[in-house]
């Protein structure tokens, strides 16, 4: 029987025409025509106050850590359950990273946990939207405006996520996004740094470009360009936008396939949660997800790994996801752990990804179903 792998990149038709412009234009590098396609678009659709593109969402979140001015001293609240770029972008700039525990439902940063976290030193809430489930951003800006603190979003898995009827990623002052190989939409690597606040945009651009004001000179507004700020190479190729571009005018498309079989899982998997062998995803109502990913959360780390070699067995990819950045050599060294971190290690040790991408048949969702069931009883 064939194999079901865990992932497969969608593919919207028109990359290869786009890249063929590309090459035709005889402009490879970043800030092009497709550059500002793809950020008009993505401005557009997410009703957010400016963005711009870069070379993946690591990129995004270190380019936040820069405008918030992350220093030696400083802390940032964060979920220890996610991914390590979201911790990297602020220990780079010498701060560090406080982590909390996570909700047991949504498996987001516990707002409710956030208060009791904050010192004279917090500058900033990173809140992570997991499985494009967006977390409980209205307290977490009032919180954040009750302290005077900034609030950045690791949008990663949430493009066209919304919250409250708002699109995630402009739910705080910046949000960051991701086009990886495994994301709804990809270039490969690729992501996007939305900017909410106003005080950042200006500065945005000088980062983007590396430190320089070639922006403006690019205008007209300035003579000469020079390095007039710290910053980096975060502008993706022009070859990477192309292909992006290609793909946002099927996202919809993408996300209502990978929403379908979400919704077959759920239902295949109503009595394997009735029976308590394993718990299914909950999306709070004010929540709508964008099919990103499908997870079952297992009793323990034993049952869940036995249930990943039973699938791997018939040919079916199961994986595991985040080791709790709190557990891991770096987040001991340059992290601190606020409080018992029971429920992100819980969450850990139990929770297993199954297979789900665009274009996805319904009997493969019903191979897996059927195994899983087989195994769970």
């Amino acid at each position: 029987m064939a194999r079901v792998p865990f992932n497969v990149p969608p593919v919207g038709g028109r990359e290869l025409d786009y890249l063929a412009d590309v090459i035709a234009n005889v402009r490879f590098s970043g800030d092009g025509a497709f550059t500002a396609k793809c950020q008009l678009w993505l401005k557009s659709h997410l009703a957010v106050d400016s963005l711009l593109l870069t070379n993946s969402c690591t990129a995004a979140l270190e380019m936040a850590a820069i405008l918030a001015e992350f220093g030696p001293g400083d802390e940032v609240i964060m979920p220890s359950f996610t991914f390590v770029s979201t911790a990297n972008a602020v220990v780079l700039r010498g701060a560090t990273p406080v982590f909390v525990d996570i909700r047991s439902d949504t498996q987001n940063i516990d707002e409710r946990l956030i208060d009791s976290a904050i010192t004279p030193r917090t500058k900033a809430i990173c809140a992570v939207h997991y499985a494009g489930v967006c977390a409980e951003m209205n307290a977490i800006r009032e919180i954040a405006r009750e302290h005077n603190l900034l609030v950045i979003e690791d949008a990663a898995q949430a493009l066209l996520s919304t919250y409250h009827g708002r699109q995630a990623g402009r739910l705080g002052d910046l949000g960051c996004f991701s086009f990886h190989e495994t994301k709804n939409v990809t270039t490969g690597e690729g992501g996007a740094l939305a900017i909410n606040n106003s005080r950042f945009s200006e500065r945005a651009d000088v980062v983007w470009e590396k430190g320089t004001n070639r922006r403006a000179f690019r205008a007209g507004t300035v003579d000469k360009y020079t390095w007039i700020d710290c910053g980096s190479s975060f502008l993706p190729s022009e070859f990477m936008a192309a292909i992006l571009f290609a793909q946002l005018e099927h996202v919809e498309r993408f996300n209502a396939e990978r929403r379908a079989i979400w919704n077959r899982y759920q239902e295949g998997f109503r009595g394997v949660e009735a029976g308590g062998r394993a718990r299914r995803p909950i999306v709070p109502a004010h929540c709508k997800h964008n099919g990103h990913l499908y997870y079952l959360i297992l009793p323990d780390e034993n049952d869940r790994n036995r249930l990943i070699q039973y699938m791997e067995a018939d040919g079916i990819s199961l994986v595991f996801h985040y080791v709790p950045l709190h557990s891991a050599p770096a987040g001991r060294r340059y992290a601190r752990a606020h409080g018992d971190l029971t429920v992100t290690d819980a969450t850990s040790a139990g929770l297993v990804r199954l297979p789900l991408y665009a274009g996805m048949h319904v009997s493969i969702a019903d191979r897996v179903i059927e195994k899983v069931n087989n195994y769970l009883g």
